[in-house]
């Protein structure tokens, strides 16, 4: 995925300014493919060079609307569908490889720390949920499925991490769970993972 497509299926839908589209980055996007300013300007001058949008109008102060061409909409659909290898970067991971270079009571509270930056994060996500105004657009039903996805990936690395952090004290010793690592007690251990792992792969109750 890139910034440029992003801007292109927004455009899809209606025309808007530069101003809107940050609007819909911050709002909609942000837990996605983020976006600063500059990068949506600029990427609008770009497509617009191309022929993949257009200035549909302009408004007082220079304020102008973008719409996408039949062109941007042909390049949107060659992007939708094409089907290529995606590589996937974890830096997380990659130390859990090298944990070893650690004590036994430091790697316990890296795994730990991973599975509070989880809970924290689905707990981040629970709240935008709450506060998005839901309707019936495209925009919205996409919304869902794709908030949907974090919600259950940031479960199940919670439940991952716990239960990593457990085999690796028992197979290399070091602090007992939790208590010493400082990790919060309201996460899910022991029997909840279970419960977690059945949470995060059911479908969700949508309000």
């Amino acid at each position: 995925m890139s910034l440029r497509h992003a801007m292109l299926g927004l455009l899809a839908d209606r025309p808007a300014s530069g101003y809107d589209l940050m609007r819909t980055f911050e709002t909609s996007l942000a837990n996605v493919w983020p976006a600063t300013q500059s990068q949506v300007y600029g990427e609008l001058a770009k497509l617009t060079k191309e022929g993949l949008l257009e200035a549909a109008s302009e408004g007082p102060r220079g304020r102008k609307e973008y719409a996408i061409t039949d062109s941007g909409l042909a390049e949107l659909r060659r992007w939708l569908l094409q089907e290529e290898s995606r590589k996937v970067r974890s830096e997380a991971l990659l130390r859990v490889f090298f944990l070893d270079r650690l004590t036994p009571v430091e790697a316990v509270a890296y795994l730990l720390g991973e599975a509070e930056r989880a809970a924290r994060q689905h707990r981040e996500l629970e709240e935008l949920e709450r506060k998005i105004d839901w309707d019936d657009g495209p925009l919205s039903t996409n919304g869902r499925l794709s908030l949907e996805y974090g919600l259950r990936f940031t479960a199940m690395r919670e439940e991952w991490a716990r239960w990593a952090a457990e085999e690796y004290r028992r197979a290399r010793g070091g602090a007992p769970r939790e208590e010493s690592a400082g990790a919060s007690s309201s996460g899910p251990a022991g029997d909840d993972r279970e419960d977690v792992r059945k949470t995060a792969g059911a479908p969700r109750h949508q309000g």
